[in-house]
Formats: C-alpha cells, structure tokens, sequence
C-alpha cells in the first residue's frame, strides 16, 4: 500500500487514455533509461474492457522501461524496453504457474503471475529508507481508515526484517499478524525457527504460512473446472505443485504453523481443501502441536456448492473480502457464464453451512476500506446501489454477521479472540469510533460513515 503511494498510483483510471495521461505524467518528470513502475489499474470499466499493451506504452515511453502492476497484482504490463531487459521475446516459454500473453506469436507485454517475475526481477530495488517510508505510510493510513490490526497475507525475509524493526523502534502502534511466503528457504527457516505469538507487547504475531495456489478471475488466472466462458481456449492455472506443498503442510501441523492458502477458482479451491484433508489424515491431531490448526482459505471466491460444506467439516475458516463481490459481478458473469455464480462470493451459504467468516480488505487490490467492506457485505450491491444479473442478494449477511466479520471472527481466525474481537473487560482497549451507527443507518449512508478515532491499548492513536 505504502509502495503504491510513493510511485504511480494508477488507482481509479476510467479509460485507457487516462491510464496512458497518468503513464506520460510521470515520464515526463523521468530521466531516461530510468524505470516507471506503479500499480493499480484496472480495465474492468474502460471502453472496451481490454488489457493494455506493449505498443500503447510504446508510443510514450520508447526511451524508458516501463511496468505497471494491475490492481490484484497477478498482472502486468510491460512495454518493449522493459520486455527487451527481461530477455522476453517470441521464442520465450511460459513459466510453470505464468503466462506470457501473445498476439501473432509476439508477447503483447501482458504477464500473469509468475511471468510478471520475468521482468519484476529486473527493477531496481528500493532503498531500505525507502521501504521503511512505504510501511509507514502504509500503516498510516489503516489507522486513519479505522483499523486496529493489519492481518498482513505473505512476507518474505527482508520485509519481516523491516517489520520487527520498525517495531523495536517504536515506530508503528497498530497490531500486526504477519504471514511468511511458502514453499521456499523464507517458509523453511519459519518452520526451523517456530512462531513468534505476541511480541513488542502484543503488537506483533507471526504464526502462518502463505501460499499462493492460483491467479486472479480478472485476468483469467484463477483455476478453474471448466473453461472460461469468455476465453475457453483456457481454465487458468495453478501456481503451485501439491507435491511441494504437502512436506510443508505437514511440517506445519507438527511444528504447530497455521496455513493460509489464496484460492480463487473452484478448481484451485477444491484442490486445496484435498490437500489440507490429506494432512490432516497424515497428521492425526495427536502428532500436531495445535489439534484444531484453524487452516485458511484466502478468498474462496469461486467454489462448486459441492465443496462450501467441506469447509465447516474440515474446520477450514474462508477468509473473504466482500468489496471483491461488489468489483467483480461486473464483469464475473462474463468470465463464468451465469450457472457457476451460484457458488461466488457465497458469504450466506458459508454461514449456514456451520462457517465463520474472516471478512478483509485485501487492499491494495481493494480500496482498504472498512466502511466500503461492511456495505457490500450487508447490501452487496454496486456503490451505487446498482445490482444485476447473477449477483445473487441473498447471499448478502445480516449487520450482526457484518459485524462479526470483520471483529470477532478475524480474532478467531488468528487465534486471538480471547484478547481482542469485543469490547469486553479483561480484553485489549482496540476500537474504533464512527461518525454514524453503521447497525442502524440507511445502507448508502454507510459508505459515507467515517472514522472519527482509533484506540489501539486504549491510546488514542488517531482522532479526526
């Protein structure tokens, strides 16, 4: 979030020709040869809804590199210079869990997931002073936002590093559970090394593995059953091997490290709630160090009706962020055709089906915003109050569900609902004031609630 403040900010661009105004603003205050990056696009709402490409940033930027992530960060587009550094070019393979995109045999500059690293390995690396400036602006603004405790979804070695730092010194006050990227050495030294539950006075936890199992449905990345119906020439793709991820699943339960898997398609969902049971059934609860693991699915976006109920049995906690909803049945209905959206966004069905929810933000894909994140849920429709084909309303949750959402049931999925989640005594002082009752008000009225101040240990750490 904090890198994305610093350097282009693509957030809210309505049209290619806006994207591309932003892009040449920026150039124009570069030298050349040197790297343009930035993120958050999104051509969801552009006329026609259509990637960028190589040849529309070349027209602009031919004397620098150029590469600008998508607002999920599973694509991006680069232009030729960028392409040229890379070594990308017609005769290059796709990576195992990545796809060079191609129009006439030639790469169109457009990469999804693991191909972005293609190119991102090339970009300069920012200073340390520059990453500690982007925590810290990044924790800023949750605070400001309203919210006590940053879950934070993967981390590699020198991002933890920066974070313990930053800790030690004083320097931020906002609660932060903190997940490690696996497999991989990062995941392997966590497992050697075990968890660290409540450090730097019970600001600072780390106790889970992340993975990332698939890719996004916008960019037609997740992993689906069956074809795209707007591209059936392709079902998305997996960006892990299960061969990789069950040592380490197992490794987890015996050392006691919770795992949480991002999983958007029905087929990348199936597949892991396959390999979560199977480690469990290695893994008796005797030979764990936590019997109840409270495992994770990150998203569950897209799953077959079959599979919801898996979850509750499993003890599988979906972790969902309802603006996704909200964003994507603009377009989900032409990406998944109208059948498969009965088991989309099913924040209701996941409820009855014995679940609890861990409600999120998933920013900076989303806004990050609270008040955004409790609308959709209780109203899920645009915000604009628009609604359409397939969005299915009665998946929309109750306030109280709402509620839980994003307080007590996050605690518990963190393993921390006896210190935090309510206002109880004997619990830690964290909340948040609104300018209005969000369990009262007309539903438009919630998205112009603000936060008035945030309290974390009964300090005051923000007031309007």
């Amino acid at each position: 979030i904090g890198e994305r403040e610093m350097h282009l900010n693509l957030e809210g661009t309505n049209s290619l020709e806006d994207f591309l105004a932003r892009v040449k603003g920026r150039i124009n205050k570069t030298n050349p040869g040197k790297w343009i990056t930035g993120r958050g696009w999104i051509e969801t709402f552009w006329k026609p809804p259509q990637f960028p490409t190589r040849q529309d940033l070349d027209k602009i930027a031919p004397e620098n590199p150029v590469f600008l992530t998508r607002a999920d960060g599973h694509a991006s587009i680069a232009n030729s210079a960028a392409l040229k550094i890379a070594g990308i070019n017609e005769k290059t393979p796709d990576p195992f869990g990545g796809q060079i995109l191609k129009k006439n045999g030639e790469p169109n500059g457009m990469l999804l997931d693991n191909a972005q690293d293609l190119v991102a390995r090339n970009v300069p690396k920012l200073t340390e002073s520059e990453r500690e400036e982007a925590l810290l602006r990044g924790v800023e603004r949750e605070i400001k936002l309203g919210w006590c405790e940053i879950q934070n979804a993967g981390s590699h070695k020198d991002d933890i590093e920066l974070i313990r730092k930053a800790f030690e010194n004083g320097k931020v006050k906002i609660r932060f559970v903190n997940a490690v990227y696996g497999p991989g050495e990062d995941a392997k030294n966590f497992l050697r090394d075990g968890a660290t539950v409540n450090a730097f006075e019970q600001h600072f936890t780390q106790r889970t593995i992340k993975v990332i199992f698939d890719g996004a449905l916008g960019s037609r990345g997740a992993a689906l059953l069956k074809p795209y119906s707007d591209a059936p020439e392709t079902s998305g793709f997996l960006t892990e091997k299960a061969e990789d991820l069950r040592p380490m699943f197992e490794e987890a339960l015996r050392r006691g490290i919770q795992v949480e898997t991002h999983a958007i398609g029905d087929r990348a969902n199936r597949l892991i709630l396959d390999l979560y049971e199977q480690a469990f059934k290695a893994v008796p609860p005797d030979e764990r160090k936590i019997r109840e693991p409270r495992w994770r699915v990150e998203h569950a976006q897209i799953v077959d009706p079959a599979d919801i109920p898996r979850f509750a049995q499993l003890g599988v906690i979906p972790s969902m962020q309802p603006s996704h909803a909200i964003s994507d049945l603009f377009f989900a209905p032409a990406r998944l055709g109208i059948d498969r959206l009965l088991g989309a966004y099913a924040w209701q069905s996941f409820i009855k089906s014995g679940c609890i929810i861990a409600g999120g933000s998933d920013a900076p894909v989303e806004r990050g915003e609270p008040m955004t994140e409790f609308y959709a849920a209780v109203a899920r429709k645009s915000v604009r109050g628009a609604s359409g084909e397939g969005w299915h309303p009665e998946q929309a949750v109750s306030r109280e569900d709402a509620l839980k959402m994003f307080t007590i049931w996050p605690a518990y999925a963190a393993f921390q609902e006896k210190d935090k989640g309510s206002i109880e005594v004997g619990k830690l002082a964290d909340f948040t004031v609104l300018s209005a009752d969000i369990m009262k008000i007309p539903e438009m009225e919630i998205l112009a609630t603000r936060n008035e101040m945030t309290v974390i240990g009964s300090e005051i750490i923000y007031s309007r």
